[in-house]
């Protein structure tokens, strides 16, 4: 009895607060401010913390001497012979620091073990390779070697998306804008089959950024 006289209290005062008509506010959305706000945090760290999170590996190079170093050091580590280059800036660069590579497509399909690219930008909210068919390696170096290793500056670093495809657009007359602008976030991964998490099940396995500190 004394949870019925409870219960009927309370839908009294439901009801009475129902009875008074009471005007709801109406947010005025703001089309100009920002979909995502900034951190307080570096761009820097955000990035990396992102990347990182994402599966992606990350070396650290204070200079191109660094890069060179590191990179001819991971490639003879991993033990990958069959690398592709098809942007003439970066094997002109690699050869300075003594990184064999092919730039040729004779044989890709069949050997290839490694894909590397340089790219437009690196976006911090998300984590992410921003690339573009503009560059050397194409529609294909960026997806479809097992391993894409990228090379690029700490200058390179813009915050949002949209930073990054304001800034393509400002690169690019027009007439020559990219016919395809792509994010890379992490390595290709699946877990559509029962769950289990595939890497590398439509494309790269393995994503790491040779990050240049050129500020």
């Amino acid at each position: 009895m004394g949870t019925s006289k409870s219960k009927e209290r309370i839908l009294a005062k439901i009801r009475e607060a129902n009875s008074v008509p009471r005007e709801l506010p109406i947010p005025t959305p703001d089309f100009e401010g920002e979909i995502y706000a900034h951190d307080n945090e570096d761009t820097a760290v955000i990035f990396a913390t992102n990347f990182t999170n994402a599966a992606g590996k990350l070396v650290y190079c204070k200079s191109n001497e660094e890069l060179y170093e590191k990179l001819n050091g991971y490639l003879q580590q991993e033990n990958l012979t069959n690398n592709y280059v098809w942007e003439e800036e970066l094997s002109i660069n690699l050869e300075k620091g003594g990184i064999k590579h092919k730039t040729s497509d004779a044989g890709f399909i069949e050997k290839v073990d490694c894909g590397i690219t340089y790219c437009e930008y690196l976006i911090a909210r998300t984590g992410s390779i921003l690339v573009s068919s503009k560059l050397g390696g194409g529609r294909i170096l960026n997806c479809y070697p097992p391993i894409h290793v990228v090379c690029a500056n700490l200058s390179q670093l813009v915050y949002d998306i949209q930073d990054g495809i304001d800034n393509v657009r400002d690169k690019y007359d027009e007439q020559e804008a990219p016919s395809l602008i792509s994010l890379i976030t992490g390595p290709s991964r699946t877990a559509d089959i029962e769950k289990t998490l595939v890497m590398g099940a439509h494309g790269p396995k393995e994503l790491i950024l040779f990050l240049v500190d050129d500020l």
